[in-house]
């Protein structure tokens, strides 16, 4: 029976203050850069309070020169030179958890990782299927860390001592979850398959992301309004509205205005005062459903809210419902089959492409025995959208072993993805059989 982990609820050097002044920035630089080894990195942003996604505080640890948080905003106001900070860091690997949510505000100010070493990723490969940071930990380490803080306001300002102890955890002991899955890439032959997977992450996380063409139909339970073009005018012109605003105050668009709200009044379309009136969620202030220190950073942004009226909503729809036909929409398709991706929905498939179902599920079958002899998730094998993108094309039973790899490759998977896996997907394709 194992051991009970051990739980972590400080730092072993203690909790650090925030680094907010460029000679504080100068010394924490110089101590990094007089530390040696990996580079362990973490980051905070106001997810669910804020518009901008940017980070709003960093965090760092390197042996020698211990933890070091540092206020980005703060320190960008006054003119710090990022790069400063890459050259004392020189080829460092840094080591994040769950590089994609940190990699963008990253690049936002002008970090730039020389390597990467991402620990959900190495937790994946290994067939872990609890992989959250704090799940790594305990597995691995025998370490439990105290988490209290994940859905805090981190845009407020002075941080609270709780807070930072949070943040500082982060990276307490990444140096060492790293050296642990590390060892355990090697031993089972996949630390080849980690390094492609790290370099994709690094080169996507430093991409330009394209933005989508129709963003407003990312509202949630955007189908419920099927082909209805009245109805999705009606939503577009909310969704938009309520986007320039939450751009202007740098607030989440959803404490201004719910998308279920949209929603209910894309599908009723009121037309008179008294038909908006009866739409409770147009007329009262968003609302969180949070208790304690949550509710109270919500409160915060509370006169924000009432600065949006009702009649705000109402000017919107009545402007939406007097668009001619000509201004609605487009007719697109739904929403899962947008952009020439294949449909997630299986039973559409099952219903209008039985055939192309019949080939994929022989496809599934063929990568789950892959994913089971070298004890590593379907998902990480090969992209799941990847193989419904291959099934779905009509001329697929003509691709032999080079068209599935050629197929793999345009779509974005690794080499060692592809393989380990073309050859027998292929012949999943040919001969029906796994």
């Amino acid at each position: 029976m194992s051991a009970e982990p051990k739980l972590l609820a400080e730092p072993r050097g203690g909790v650090p203050e925030v680094v907010d002044t460029l000679r504080g920035f100068e010394e924490a630089c110089d101590r990094l850069a007089s530390a040696d080894g990996p580079l362990a990195a973490d980051a905070e942003r106001a997810y669910s309070y804020r518009y901008s996604h940017k980070d709003w505080l960093i965090q760092f640890k390197r042996e020698g020169a211990g933890i070091v948080l540092l206020d980005p905003v703060a320190l960008s106001e006054l003119g710090v030179h990022w790069d400063v900070f890459n050259q004392a860091v020189g080829g460092a690997t840094w080591i994040l958890h769950d590089a994609m949510q940190d990699l963008p505000g990253f690049n936002e100010i002008g970090l730039k990782p020389a390597s990467l070493f991402d620990t959900e990723i190495a937790a994946k490969l290994l067939g872990q299927r609890k992989f959250g940071l704090a799940a790594v930990t305990e597995r691995y380490l025998g370490v439990t860390l105290a988490k209290e803080h994940s859905a805090a306001d981190w845009s407020y300002r002075p941080l609270p001592r709780d807070w930072r102890n949070y943040a500082a955890l982060d990276v307490e002991v990444l140096i060492e979850l790293e050296e642990a899955l590390r060892r355990d890439l090697e031993a089972e032959g996949k630390w080849e398959w980690a390094l492609q997977e790290f370099e994709d992450i690094l080169r996507k996380g430093f991409s330009r992301k394209r933005p989508s063409p129709d963003p407003w139909m990312n509202i949630s339970h955007f189908t419920a309004l099927g082909q209805d073009r009245r109805a999705q005018a009606v939503a577009k012109a909310l969704w938009e509205k309520r986007d320039a605003l939450a751009r202007g105050f740098d607030i989440e668009p959803t404490l201004l205005l719910s998308d279920a709200a949209i929603i209910e009044a894309a599908l009723k379309k009121p037309h008179n005062a008294a038909q908006f009136r009866a739409i409770r969620s147009l007329n009262e202030r968003v609302r969180r459903n949070a208790s304690g220190e949550q509710a109270k950073m919500y409160e915060r942004y509370a006169p924000i809210q009432r600065k949006v009226k009702p009649s705000v909503w109402k000017q919107v729809i009545e402007q939406a419902l007097e668009l001619p036909r000509s201004k609605w929409p487009k007719q697109v398709p739904g929403k899962e089959s947008r952009h020439g991706k294949a449909p997630k929905s299986m039973s559409y498939w099952a219903k209008h492409h039985p055939e192309r179902l019949d080939r994929l599920r022989t496809v599934r079958k063929a990568v789950g025995q892959i994913a089971a002899r070298t004890r590593t998730p379907d998902s990480m094998v090969i992209k799941p959208q990847i193989l419904r993108n291959l099934c779905w094309r009509d001329d697929v039973d003509r691709f032999d072993e080079d068209d599935v790899a050629s197929f793999f490759r345009e779509q974005g998977a690794r080499q060692w993805q592809i393989d380990l896996t073309a050859e027998s997907v292929s012949r999943a394709i040919i001969c029906g059989l796994p």
